[in-house]
């Protein structure tokens, strides 16, 4: 049982490579004047989109990767064990 929790984070990791890894259809689907604009422009522009667009995503999604890493770790160190004895506690 000792592995099998072991074997949650690295499998939830590669899933979600998976998952931005894979072509989906939704990748290819552009606001039309972004794309002029952007098609328009030159390399430089294009590259600043880029990473603007970089900017915007990673870091709320090391956030709520961390967030749920604080709250999985708390929810573990404060979970009671069952005793089985209903007069104590709560």
């Amino acid at each position: 049982m000792k592995i099998c929790r072991n074997l949650w984070l690295p499998a939830i990791v590669l899933a979600a490579l998976l998952l931005l890894l894979a072509p989906v259809s939704a990748f290819a689907q552009n606001c039309a004047l972004c794309y002029t604009q952007a098609a328009s422009s030159g390399a430089k522009v294009i590259q600043a989109l880029r990473s603007g667009i970089l900017v915007l995503i990673v870091p709320p999604t090391l956030g709520s990767v961390g967030m749920i890493f604080v709250v999985r770790r708390k929810h573990n160190q404060f979970k009671r064990e069952d005793s089985g004895q209903s007069g104590e506690g709560w």
